[in-house]
């Protein structure tokens, strides 16, 4: 670990930035992704012109995130290791990182309006957090919306975070996040954004290339008896290979698989139909597929603060 900390404490502050989120959600102004989020698109802007637009892109992505990195670093520097300050920062660092809270509050709503036939309403609630078109979109094609975004973004907004968390302390998860969040900007392949968004994609996907298989594994370990559990090892090793991300077809196909439930397939993006590989095995998703979804995730953030405590206590009993 770089942080200078024992791993007890890194654990108890894996538990406190969780709770924090939990208890406190998303800051209603003033948070920090969302003026990193207005940096970013302020340097697209200004920077994703010309020529040369890959390097262009590699510069964006530095001065987006070495600085504010360096900073968040300098500050834990500066408050030393001795006294309550150092820990505090720690964890506030780690909770502004988080999403947990933020994904079960965008998410467990879509699934309430499809319980009242609502439909109107969960597209429009769908709409806010995916990218494709919500227009016309059935009860499926917005289950799978919503159910994919909790299974990915369990990774990305929750599981990475701690994983970078572990590595580096506060610095870490705030590295990791604002290059996710770049990545979720930028990292697309469209004629503005492949070249100049390459290097936030190519960071990214190095970035999360352990913590997404850590998830995988772990939708694997929590999926319902033997059976289910080899459903979703299934659905790893055999459909995230057909999948272009390296790290989203090992999240989402074994969560599909774990839940027992058909995601993946066609969807509409800016007004034309993706066909997509297929993900997991079962039924159709329905609406109470997103509460299930929530739920996998939330115990999988159970199951990590569980081994990490475990772990910090074999340690301390190892060296008594």
């Amino acid at each position: 670990m770089l942080t200078g900390l024992s791993f007890g404490v890194i654990a108890l502050l894996m538990v406190a930035g969780v709770v924090l989120d939990l208890m406190l959600g998303e800051t209603r102004r003033w948070h920090p992704l969302v003026g990193f989020g207005n940096l970013a698109m302020a340097l697209e802007r200004r920077l994703n012109r010309g020529g040369q637009r890959f390097w262009r892109g590699a510069l964006a992505w530095a001065l987006a995130v070495l600085p504010l990195t360096a900073l968040a670093a300098l500050l834990i520097r500066l408050l030393g290791t001795n006294g309550a300050l150092p820990w505090l920062a720690h964890a506030v660092m780690l909770y502004f990182c988080l999403g947990l809270r933020s994904l079960r509050d965008h998410n467990l709503p879509i699934a309430d309006a499809l319980a009242q036939n609502d439909l109107p309403n969960a597209r429009l609630l769908t709409a806010r957090i995916v990218s494709r078109d919500t227009t016309s979109a059935s009860e499926i094609e917005l289950t799978k919306a919503s159910a994919e975004s909790l299974l990915e973004n369990g990774n990305d907004a929750v599981f990475g975070t701690l994983f970078w968390f572990i590595v580096a302390g506060g610095p870490g998860a705030v590295l990791f996040r604002m290059a996710n969040t770049l990545d979720a900007m930028w990292g697309y392949r469209t004629a503005r954004l492949l070249q100049f968004g390459c290097t936030a994609a190519r960071i990214d996907d190095a970035l999360n290339y352990i913590p997404a298989r850590l998830t995988a594994l772990s939708y694997v370990l929590l999926a319902s008896g033997v059976q289910g559990k080899l459903r979703a090892w299934h659905c790893w090793r055999t459909q995230a290979p057909a999948w272009s991300s390296p790290n989203a077809g090992p999240v989402m196909s074994s969560g599909a698989g774990a839940l027992g439930v058909q995601l993946g397939g066609a969807a509409i993006y800016d007004g034309e139909v993706e066909h997509r590989p297929p993900l997991g095995e079962g039924q159709p998703a329905t609406g109470t597929d997103i509460s299930r979804a929530w739920r996998l995730v939330a115990r999988t953030t159970a199951l990590w603060l569980a081994v990490a405590c475990a772990v910090a206590i074999w340690m301390e009993f190892a060296h008594a």
